[in-house]
């Protein structure tokens, strides 16, 4: 066919017109690839645009079966200059007088190590500790964020440069090794933003691992690596750390369950510091079970002794502050809304001062991140990536005197925050919007993310984010958040009967009525 090859010429020259005028106009057009599917000529002709040509390949084989006098089935075998076979299947359709696509699905060869996800993987990489065949995780194979010290390896903390000068890690940080005590595996040592000074998902030197639910969409970060392994299925735990949510993004983004828990409640030895006022340890999975058992072993046991009212009486005081859900775009508040527990009471009361706070988060945050990081930034600031970079350069700008009044507007949050959270538990967005798309301008989505994430970040305490789905089919999350020290209390709530049918199809994919387009 006269019209394929012209199509397969405008390909391999990047000819965005030709390629254009092949495709069938309109909203019914399909292409689809192992990234996502793409509907409609509008969206197909954006990702030609954005992504930069396609891959250098050859046809080896073509098969050509007429369906009647306007359709034809076209199956094509390329062949890769970098490697590999693969395929390509089009329905072309004639379209006044002229062949137009209308379907197109392209297979291309999978690499052996998709190295946006994976700084290194093995069968596993490290096994189970001996003797923890029957322990609680036994089968449960983890993948670790890059800053988590794994002995025998470096730190990379996502940056190839600070990869190449890190010395292998002598012995693992606690909360990995009470992993494997417990009989859980180590998949591999997942890809983490520079840093983990970031909460887009985006390497500047790794490429974006993809986001398998919102195909084409940022995946959330830091912990992005953990979070694509996880959705995946490449492994069925991501350990992480939140600082200013980089467990709850990529939960919210990638449709997962994700824990941050209280500050200090598990071992951050071993684990690169960011800003130590504000780290804490969290994980990452597919459901409510593991999610569970990795708290099992990495949090400290359940305090006992004297009962408050709501472990008396089995009822949880939920509430919703008006002014935090009213930070999310509608879709998003809509799908918190359709799932709040019956008993939730709708606080309108209750309007923190989210701009003042962040803003006193953020300069806190990067005051210490200098302290933590610019020794070694300094002088090496070209070995970053520009969003990274960036903020590094405004951390080296915060001066002690700043930091200071800073804190004192995150003490006197925290102690506002903590009040509120006294005997109830706080329902909100995860985050105010659904996984931006991969080339959108993110700076605004980021700071409105920031307002809602940093008041469990300041307040110390336990934020855990249960998936959902908005009426268009797209992950995001409704947050719970408690007292320090309720971490347990959470992962209990995330069982129960009040969130039993919040995530149906949330973490599976599952279409629901009226999304399909």
């Amino acid at each position: 066919m006269q019209a394929f090859w012209s199509y397969e010429h405008a390909l391999m020259d990047n000819d965005l017109a030709g390629l254009a005028r092949l495709f069938a106009p309109g909203s019914a057009t399909l292409r689809g690839d192992a990234a996502g599917l793409l509907v409609g000529h509008h969206e197909i002709s954006s990702f030609r645009a954005a992504r930069g040509g396609a891959a250098r390949r050859s046809i080896v084989g073509i098969h050509v079966r007429p369906i009647d006098e306007s359709h034809a089935m076209v199956v094509a075998v390329t062949e890769f200059e970098a490697g590999g076979r693969g395929q390509q299947t089009q329905l072309w359709q004639r379209i006044d007088g002229a062949w137009r696509v209308t379907v197109a699905h392209v297979h291309q060869p999978a690499p052996a190590l998709d190295t946006r996800i994976w700084r290194i993987v093995g069968n596993p990489l490290v096994a189970r500790a001996d003797g923890s065949e029957d322990g609680p995780l036994a089968g449960e194979s983890v993948a670790i964020k890059d800053i988590f010290e794994v002995r025998g390896f470096p730190v990379g903390a996502g940056n190839p440069t600070r990869l190449a000068q890190a010395s292998p890690a002598r012995v693992n940080a606690p909360a990995v090794q009470r992993l494997l005590d417990a009989g859980a595996s180590l998949k591999g040592i997942a890809q983490t933003d520079e840093f983990a000074y970031s909460i887009a998902g985006d390497n500047h030197h790794y490429g974006t691992p993809p986001n398998p639910r919102a195909p084409r969409r940022h995946p959330g970060g830091s912990t992005s690596g953990p979070a694509s392994a996880v959705s995946l299925g490449h492994a069925t735990v991501g350990l992480g750390s939140d600082t200013a949510g980089s467990i709850r993004v990529p939960a919210s983004y990638q449709g997962l369950y994700g824990l941050r828990t209280t500050h200090g409640a598990v071992p951050v030895e071993g684990m690169m510091p960011l800003a130590p006022a504000f780290d804490t340890v969290g994980w990452l999975a597919r459901d409510t079970e593991t999610l569970a058992r990795i708290g099992s072993v990495l949090l400290p046991p359940r305090q006992t002794g004297s009962q408050t009212r709501e472990q008396a009486t089995g009822e949880t005081a939920y509430v919703a502050a008006t002014a935090l859900i009213d930070q999310a775009e509608p879709s998003v508040a809509a799908a918190v809304l359709a799932v709040l527990p019956s008993r939730a009471r709708m606080d309108d009361e209750w309007r923190p001062p989210l701009d003042v706070w962040s803003e006193a988060f953020r300069t806190l945050q990067a005051f210490q991140a200098w302290q933590s990081h610019g020794d070694w930034i300094q002088g090496r600031e070209e070995h970053l990536g520009a969003d990274v970079r960036d903020r590094f350069a405004y951390a080296r700008t915060v001066t002690s005197e700043e930091a200071l009044a800073a804190a004192e507007v995150v003490s006197s949050a925290r102690t506002e925050i903590r009040e509120t959270l006294a005997g109830r538990v706080l329902i909100l967005p995860t985050t105010p919007t659904v996984a931006p798309l991969r080339h959108a301008e993110i700076q605004s989505v980021r700071q409105a993310t920031l307002q809602l994430t940093c008041l469990a970040s300041i307040a110390g305490a336990p934020a855990l984010s249960i998936p959902l789905r908005t009426s268009e089919g797209l992950p995001c999350g409704l947050c719970l958040v408690a007292s320090p020290g309720r971490d347990h209390d959470l992962l209990r709530l995330a069982q129960s009967v009040d969130f039993a049918t919040a995530a149906v199809g949330a973490t599976s994919g599952q279409l629901r009525e009226g999304a399909g387009r």
